[in-house]
């Protein structure tokens, strides 16, 4: 009667927390972070942040639909949104060894490109960075690397 009651309650609690989990579905709000993205200064500091100092909240939130990145070295290298966003992920509390500086090449109110420089010892990556509005959010739309 006693191990009854245990498996009665243990079913009961693995139905009790099924339906909490399908009631919140697998991409609720509540188990992603929210980032503010309303500016496309806020978003360029989110990306400077998330690219150089291995923060992983909202990074699926902070890249376009249609994002890419060139990266122009030997052999030039496309990546996809997929890609990045898991590269990004792999790299979660990562810091680089670098400076960074950030310079606005071109802002209106829909768009920014602008120019992200990381200062390693032996080389300088430059990340050319297009921004998008879109609705009431910034997106980061497309990222082209080069080194010297």
């Amino acid at each position: 009667m006693n191990s009854l009651v245990k498996t009665f309650a243990a079913a009961a609690l693995i139905a009790v927390s099924t339906f909490t989990m399908a009631a919140n579905g697998p991409g609720s709000k509540a188990a992603k972070a929210s980032v503010n993205l309303t500016t496309a200064d806020f978003a360029l500091d989110h990306y400077v942040a998330v690219t150089t100092e291995g923060e992983s909240a909202g990074v699926e939130q902070l890249f376009a639909e249609d994002f890419n990145q060139k990266i122009q070295a030997f052999n030039a290298q496309n990546h996809s949104r997929e890609e990045v966003i898991k590269s990004l992920k792999k790299q979660k509390g990562e810091k680089l060894n670098c400076t960074v500086s950030t310079d606005i090449i071109e802002e209106s109110a829909d768009y920014m490109v602008a120019k992200v420089t990381l200062k390693f010892e032996n080389f300088t990556k430059t990340d050319v960075v297009t921004l998008a509005r879109e609705g009431n959010d910034w997106k980061v739309s497309k990222s082209i690397n080069s080194y010297k």
